[in-house]
């Protein structure tokens, strides 16, 4: 999860890519959806938050092996997920921090399944280290996470991504599913 955190603001270029040429009616740099806390620290904290939370107080999910296996299943598979959703963004040349301007409406690949791939791989990835740590409190911290990532980063990320691209976007909402 750490690793999502660190792709996500590692060597954003400051080259002309970034930003949208000045014919654009979304021009400056600081046209952004306003998301003032990078979105992968909320799940960061569910996780932490919930491993120090069990040392306090357990609160134990039987250590199975099919248990550790779903664990396996859904952090690796949140985390290739999430990467995917960067890997969509770096191939557009978009930047991946919400707080720059968006340069590309990405609609391909994990974005064709639902708009928000790398929180959605990140809620899993999430589910998965509570499993792996077999207690129910990642997951149970996950909730109040879930609730702050959608109303301080997606709606704003949404109405900019509306203003920004328009009828494309609004086009995009209709056909693909927020969450899954």
């Amino acid at each position: 999860m750490f690793l999502i955190v660190r792709l996500c603001v590692e060597s954003e270029s400051t080259s002309p890519m970034d930003t949208l040429d000045s014919n654009s009616e979304v021009s400056s740099r600081t046209d952004s959806p306003g998301v003032r806390v990078p979105p992968p620290i909320w799940y960061a904290l569910a996780a932490v938050g919930g491993y120090f939370l069990n040392r306090q107080w357990p609160l134990l999910i039987s250590e199975t092996l099919f248990v550790r296996l779903l664990g396996l299943l859904g952090g690796g598979g949140g985390m290739v997920l999430a990467l995917a959703g960067v890997q969509r963004f770096r191939h557009a040349k978009t930047s991946r921090v919400p707080v720059r301007p968006a340069t590309a409406l990405v609609t391909s690949g994990p974005y064709a399944l639902t708009r928000n791939p790398m929180y959605a791989g990140l809620a899993l990835a999430t589910i998965g280290c509570g499993l792996l740590m077999a207690t129910w409190w990642p997951i149970l911290l996950l909730v109040p996470a879930l609730a702050i990532v959608q109303v301080f980063v997606i709606v704003p990320e949404e109405r900019y991504l509306h203003r920004r691209f328009g009828a494309d976007y609004q086009r995009y909402a209709r056909h693909v599913r927020r969450w899954v």
